[in-house]
């Protein structure tokens, strides 16, 4: 995989990393997060809680009033410390845009950090759980192009596959600006990304085509601005069993005059199986990779969706 020596570096609730840092003086360790996803990524950790001066231990947090603007206040004395940690948040906030980020990891069900369905409790004291943590909205607003999930959310395979695949992307984003931000780089990002799309969203990826194909009557930074709004937006829609399977056929368009013809019909085969749920995307995508490193096609050698992360993160071994 391609995506320049340094690893992405990625923003995560410190909690999720071990760390006891939350109001009761625990943490809430993800292993997955820290010992697999951690080998491929540098992790960037923030405490809002903490780094805003609230101590270890401390008083527990809620939110209160208006799901669209609740205001953070202490459980038990009933504080409002909104004012405080959205002067902490906005100072945090330039920091984290030199950080160069691919992505961030909020801590689920938080009212500093969690991203959706965070409890919001109104004039009664019924809660309902609408609510997006005050942190978490900050930074959203902030960096609206970042891939952003939950660790509970993590643990659906396919949401997992999603956000890393997002992840690596933007990271190869950020090289390409750094080593080549001109034309000819975003004709080669798109190019190498084009299947990728494609599996995401295909009606998506034939617009952002034509963003490219008429990137030169237009300023740079503007394309440069919307192709990257744009593309991350069709990787946040998940790639579906039949647009897959489409791709894959594509594919194997490229390889019509190598393939004998009982290496057709396995691949056919293979293809097949995963389209009706039997064998995962990994099936035919090895079977794919075999048949390149045999009759090898230049165009596919530089494909991501060949080889769109790390093999020990089991991206697409999921039925």
């Amino acid at each position: 995989m391609d995506t320049n020596e340094n690893k992405p570096r990625v923003g995560i609730s410190t909690c999720l990393l071990g760390f006891k840092v939350r109001y009761d003086g625990g943490h809430k360790l993800d292993r997955f997060l820290k010992h697999t996803l951690g080998q491929f990524v540098d992790w960037v950790p923030v405490c809002p809680e903490q780094e805003a001066g609230f101590g270890v231990p401390r008083e527990a947090f809620r939110l209160v009033g208006e799901v669209e603007s609740p205001r953070l206040v202490t459980n038990r004395t009933g504080k409002d410390v909104t004012d405080r940690m959205l002067e902490w948040a906005n100072k945090r906030l330039d920091e984290l845009a030199d950080e160069s980020l691919c992505g961030y990891v909020f801590k689920s069900k938080s009212p500093s950090s969690g991203m959706e369905r965070v409890k919001v409790y109104n004039d009664k004291g019924i809660p309902v759980k609408r609510g997006v943590g005050i942190f978490a909205r900050a930074f959203k607003e902030r960096f609206p192009n970042l891939p952003t999930e939950e660790e509970g959310r993590l643990h659906d395979m396919g949401l997992r596959e999603n956000f890393i695949v997002r992840v690596f992307a933007y990271h190869r984003w950020q090289v390409m600006l750094a080593e080549k931000p001109d034309l000819g780089g975003l004709v080669d990002f798109h190019s190498r990304h084009k299947l990728l799309f494609m599996a995401h969203q295909p009606g998506l990826a034939t617009e952002l085509g034509r963003l490219v194909a008429h990137a030169s009557e237009h300023p740079l930074d503007q394309v440069l601005n919307e192709y990257a709004t744009r593309f991350m937006d069709l990787l946040s829609r998940r790639a579906s069993a039949k647009s897959n399977t489409n791709v894959l056929h594509h594919v194997m368009g490229y390889f019509k005059k190598s393939l004998r013809s009982e290496e057709k019909q396995e691949l056919l085969e293979v293809i097949e199986h995963y389209r009706t749920g039997l064998v995962p995307l990994i099936v035919p995508l090895t079977l794919i990779n075999h048949y390149q490193r045999i009759y090898s096609h230049e165009y596919l050698e530089r494909q991501v969706y060949l080889d769109p992360g790390p093999l020990e993160l089991q991206l697409r071994n999921h039925v």
